[in-house]
């Protein structure tokens, strides 16, 4: 059974040329979304996907706007309203040392590198130089964790763990 990956939700169409608008949720949307990716439509309720070929992307303030080879107009796409695009995981490819995918570091329990256990990666921010991890801490305030060097020591991605240098004031 193939396992599978959201990259993306479909919450609305955009004109009437068949474009969609997507709340993205991939690591990598210059790769998932250019012009001749595969893509997989989960229609709520569905048992199968609905496999869609990309025809072009574009980004609009925080949308990607995608649309899809045969679906040329907005009553084609209007079905895809709520739906959400996955790929399947021999669509992922390798990635450089150090790199991980969102799924890897979601659900990761993060300790200091004396142990102490300081809450869990609930989501990944991508602001700009370097991406940012929010850990749900046990009190239910949230840390925002940067990946650098110089605070996350280690990722065990196996044992779904990650150490970091607490410096002062990081969990405040």
């Amino acid at each position: 059974m193939a396992k599978w990956f959201n990259v993306g939700k479909i919450v609305n169409t955009q004109g009437l040329r068949g474009e969609v608008r997507v709340i993205s949720s991939t690591d990598f949307p210059e790769e998932r979304y250019k012009k001749g990716s595969t893509l997989y439509i989960w229609k709520e309720k569905s048992k199968e996907p609905i496999e869609v070929k990309v025809a072009s992307h574009r980004t609009h303030k925080n949308f990607d706007l995608l649309t899809f080879v045969g679906y040329d107009n907005i009553n084609d796409v209007e079905q895809f309203k709520g739906s959400f695009l996955k790929v399947s995981e021999d669509q992922l490819g390798k990635l450089e040392e150090n790199e991980y995918y969102y799924h890897e570091i979601i659900d990761c329990k993060v300790v200091s590198e004396d142990g102490e256990e300081l809450g869990v990666v609930t989501e990944i921010l991508s602001p700009g130089a370097n991406d940012v991890w929010v850990v749900k801490r046990p009190n239910g305030k949230e840390a925002y964790i940067p990946y650098i060097a110089d605070v996350v020591l280690k990722v065990d991605v196996a044992n779904k763990l990650v150490v970091i240098y607490v410096m002062e004031g990081l969990l405040e």
